[in-house]
C-alpha cells in the first residue's frame, strides 16, 4: 500500500490506517490509496470487518484546504463515502482526537462511530464561507435529528465525545487503547451477522421532525449571520435533508457548495484562514524558546485580570500584582466572579474553575515577581507611569524575563530605554476583554530579541490568542488605522449626517456596529482623555464629554440607553448639538455609498502606509488585526483583502476626490496604493 495508507488484517478485523501528518488531511495522495484499499477489502472474505483509524495526534482533521476551488482529483471524498455504503460487512471508524469536515463526513459513511474520551466531532466549513460537501448536511441529521445538526453545521463548532455520544452520533466511547477495543467492538458487531443498515437509509430521526419549529431555529440563526451566506446555505442544506429524498439532498448540498466556494466571501474566510497561519510566523524558526513557567501581570483592573484569566486558562500560575491590598482583592474578587459567569451558562465546569482559581497568587510588592519569565504590566495608559514601572522591574526581574508592556498607543521604544536590558522589552497589545478577544498586537521594538519576540508568538497560541508581530507607531496596526478611520466622522455629522446613519451604513455593510454606536459601549471618556493627552479635539465628542455623557455607563453619549438598556435610541438634544456645532455648515444628505468612501478608503490607505514603512510585514497580517480585534466582516477578508474585491483603482480615485474636495492628508492616496491598483499584489511592491 501507499506509504499515507496502510492495512493490516487479524483475526477477520481489517484496520486501514491513514498517516498523513500533520493532522492526516484528505489529500489526493491519501484518498487515491484509501479508496483502493477499501475496495480491496469490501471484496476480501478474509476481512470480516473493517476500522478506519489514524496515525499520529489525530483523526483526519478535514480536507486539504489547498484543493478548495480547483479541479478535484479523482476519487473525491463523496465517492470514498459511496464506496463505503456499497460495504456489506461491519465498517467502523476509530476517532482520536479531532474527526472535523471532511474526517466526519469520510465517518458518517460508516456503519458505526467509536471514540476516545477526548475526541472532538465537528463540521466547521461555515467558518471558511463553505458548507459541508461531502454529505455531511445530509447525513448527520440522520444520527442526530435536523435540530442539533442545525446547530453544529450553522455554528461549525466541534462537540465532545460525551455530546456525540448522546445525539447519536457516536456508538460507543472508549478509555484506554482506542484501537484494541474498536477491533474488539468490530469483531462483536461482523459476529452479530448485522444487517447493517448505512446512515443514508436511517431516516428514524427525520421523520418526526417539527418543520414549522426548525424554520424557526434557523430563522434565529439567519439573524445573527450579519450578511453571511454560508450560514443561510448551510441551513437550507440541512432542510433540504427533511424534506427531499435523499440523492435529491445529496446533489443539492453540492450545488450549494459550488456556488460557495467559487463566491467572494469564502475566498475573504480562506484567505483569513491561511492569513492567521502567516502571520503567527515570525523570524527565527529555528531559535530556541525561553522557557515560560509562571507569568506576573501588573494591575489587577478590568485589562489586567482579563490578561490574567487568559494565561490562567492556559494553564499557567499567575502572580497578579496591585497597589495595595484592597485593590489586589478586588482584582481578584472580579476574576472569581468572571469564572462564577462561565460555570452559570455551561461553558465551564465547577471543577475547572477551581482548576483556574488555584493558579493565581497576588502580590503588593514587586519582590513577589522574582520568579516570574514573562511580566506584563497592564497600568494606567501613561508614559511616566509605564516608565517608573519599567525601572522598577529592571531591579528584580530574574536575568532573561522577558517584559511586555500592554499599551495600545505608546512608544515601546521609550519604555524600553527606562531598563538595563532592552533585549527583553516588547510590547503585548491585548484587546478587551482580554479573556475573550482573540488578537493579540505582539510590538517588536528596535532592540527587542528575536528569541523573545518568538517565544510570545509560540506562547499566544499556547492561550488561544491570533498573534500578529508589528512594529513601534503611534497606535501601532489597528489603532493608527482606526484613527484614520474615525477621522471623519465628526465632519460627516456636521455635514448634516446622524449617528445613526453613519452606524447603519457600517452595519449594512456587515459590521457587528458603528463607529458611534462602538464609542458607546467603549466609553466616550476613554477618547477624550486620549485626545487631551495628545493635544486634540473632537468640537462634538469632547461637548458631549463635558456634559458626562460618556456612553453606556452613563446612560448617555451618542445614543440614549433607557432603563439599563443597552439598545441605542436616538437623541434630539444630540442632533441638536452637532447642528449648533455646524455654524456656517448648510446640511445636506449624504449617502451610504460616501460615508464607505470617507471612513473605509482612509482604512485602507493607512494601511498601504503601514506595509510601506514596514510596521505590518504583510498585508494579510493587517487583514487578521481587523478581523479578529475590530470587527471588519470576515465575508470581506479584511480591508487590504476588501481593496482588491472593491477596485483599488477606484478607491485611488475617490480619495483623490476627497482630497481636492477636503485638503485632508488621510485622503492622500498611498503610493503603494497606487502600485497595487497597477499591479494587483501587495506584496510584490
Amino acid at each position: 500500500m501507499s506509504s499515507s495508507v496502510s492495512v493490516a488484517i487479524e483475526k477477520g478485523v481489517a484496520v486501514v490506517t491513514i498517516d498523513n501528518p500533520p493532522v492526516n488531511a484528505l489529500s489526493f495522495h491519501v484518498r487515491k490509496p484509501l479508496y483502493e484499499a477499501l475496495t480491496a477489502l469490501r471484496d476480501d472474505p478474509a476481512a470480516k470487518a473493517i476500522v478506519i483509524a489514524c496515525a499520529g495526534r489525530t483523526f483526519i482533521a478535514g480536507a486539504d484546504i489547498t484543493e478548495f476551488g480547483k479541479p478535484i482529483e479523482q476519487p473525491e471524498l463523496r465517492a470514498i463515502v459511496a464506496l463505503l455504503e456499497t460495504i456489506a460487512k461491519p465498517t467502523i471508524a476509530a476517532i482520536h482526537g479531532t474527526a472535523l469536515g471532511g474526517g466526519l463526513e469520510l465517518a458518517l459513511g460508516c456503519h458505526f462511530r467509536v471514540v476516545d474520551q477526548g475526541a472532538k466531532l465537528g463540521l466547521p466549513e461555515v467558518k471558511l464561507g463553505l458548507l459541508p460537501g461531502g454529505g455531511g448536511t445530509v447525513r448527520l441529521p440522520r444520527l442526530v435529528g435536523a435540530a442539533k445538526a442545525l446547530g453544529m453545521i450553522v455554528s461549525g463548532t466541534p462537540i465532545s465525545a460525551g455530546e456525540a455520544k448522546a445525539a447519536g452520533l457516536v456508538d460507543a466511547v472508549f478509555d484506554g487503547d482506542l484501537l484494541a477495543q474498536a477491533v474488539r467492538f468490530a469483531s462483536e458487531m461482523a459476529a452479530g451477522g448485522g444487517p447493517f443498515v448505512p446512515v443514508r437509509d436511517r431516516n428514524d430521526r427525520l421523520a418526526g421532525t417539527d418543520l414549522a419549529a426548525f424554520d424557526a431555529q434557523a430563522a434565529e440563526l439567519a439573524k445573527k449571520a450579519r450578511g453571511l451566506e454560508a450560514p443561510l446555505a448551510c441551513a437550507e442544506a440541512v432542510r433540504n435533508a427533511i424534506t427531499l429524498p435523499f440523492d435529491e439532498a445529496l446533489a443539492a448540498e453540492r450545488q450549494l457548495f459550488v456556488k460557495l466556494v467559487s463566491g467572494d466571501q469564502s475566498r475573504a474566510q480562506r484567505h483569513l484562514f491561511f492569513a492567521e497561519r502567516e502571520a503567527a510566523k515570525v523570524p527565527g524558526k529555528d531559535l530556541q524558546r525561553r522557557v515560560i513557567e509562571r507569568v506576573g501581570i501588573i494591575g489587577a483592573g478590568t485589562m489586567g485580570g482579563g490578561i490574567a484569566m487568559a494565561f490562567a486558562n492556559g494553564g499557567f500560575p499567575v502572580t497578579l500584582l496591585e497597589t495595595g491590598e484592597e485593590a489586589l482583592q478586588r482584582g481578584l474578587a472580579m476574576i472569581e466572579k468572571n469564572y462564577a459567569v462561565s460555570v452559570s451558562r455551561g461553558s465551564l465546569t465547577d471543577e475547572a474553575k477551581r482548576q483556574r482559581l488555584g493558579l493565581f497568587k497576588g502580590g503588593t510588592d514587586y519582590t513577589d515577581l522574582a520568579d516570574c519569565d514573562l511580566i506584563i504590566e497592564a497600568v494606567f495608559e501613561d508614559m511616566a507611569v509605564k516608565k517608573e514601572v519599567f525601572g522598577r522591574l529592571d531591579a528584580v526581574a530574574r536575568p532573561g524575563a522577558i517584559l511586555a508592556t500592554n499599551t495600545s498607543y505608546l512608544d515601546v521604544n521609550e519604555i524600553a530605554a527606562s531598563t538595563s536590558r532592552p533585549q527583553d522589552v516588547l510590547g503585548m497589545h491585548f484587546f478587551s476583554p482580554a479573556n475573550v478577544m482573540k488578537l493579540l498586537e505582539i510590538v517588536r521594538a528596535d532592540k527587542t530579541a528575536p528569541d523573545a519576540l518568538a517565544t510570545v508568538a509560540d506562547l499566544a497560541r499556547r492561550i488561544g490568542k491570533v498573534a500578529v508581530a508589528v512594529g513601534v507607531c503611534h497606535g501601532f496596526v489597528g489603532n493608527r488605522m482606526l484613527s484614520a478611520r474615525g477621522a471623519e466622522n465628526e465632519a460627516l455629522l456636521l455635514e448634516g449626517a446622524t449617528p445613526s446613519q453613519v452606524d447603519k451604513a457600517f452595519t449594512d455593510f456587515g459590521w457587528p456596529m458603528g463607529p458611534f454606536q462602538m464609542g458607546d459601549l467603549a466609553g466616550l471618556d476613554i477618547g477624550w482623555r486620549n485626545r487631551k493627552a495628545r493635544g486634540q479635539t473632537a468640537v462634538i465628542a469632547d461637548t458631549l464629554c463635558e456634559q458626562g455623557r460618556f456612553g453606556q455607563k452613563t446612560g448617555r453619549g451618542w445614543y440614549r440607553y433607557e432603563g439599563g438598556s443597552r439598545e441605542p435610541v436616538a437623541d434630539p438634544e444630540v442632533e441638536a448639538l452637532i447642528r449648533a456645532k455646524a455654524t456656517g455648515i448648510a446640511p445636506r444628505a449624504i449617502d451610504a455609498e460616501e460615508i464607505i468612501e470617507r471612513t473605509l478608503y482612509p482604512l485602507v490607505n493607512e494601511g498601504a502606509k503601514i506595509l510601506e514603512e514596514g510596521i505590518a510585514a504583510r498585508a494579510s497580517d493587517i487583514d487578521v488585526v481587523w478581523a479578529n480585534g475590530y470587527g471588519f466582516p470576515v465575508g470581506k477578508g479584511g480591508p487590504m483583502f476588501w481593496a482588491g474585491l472593491e477596485g483599488a483603482a477606484r478607491i485611488v480615485e475617490r480619495l483623490g476626490y476627497w482630497h481636492r474636495q477636503t485638503g485632508r492628508a488621510i485622503f492622500e492616496p498611498a503610493p503603494v496604493l497606487r502600485r497595487f491598483a497597477e499591479t494587483g499584489r501587495w506584496e510584490a511592491l
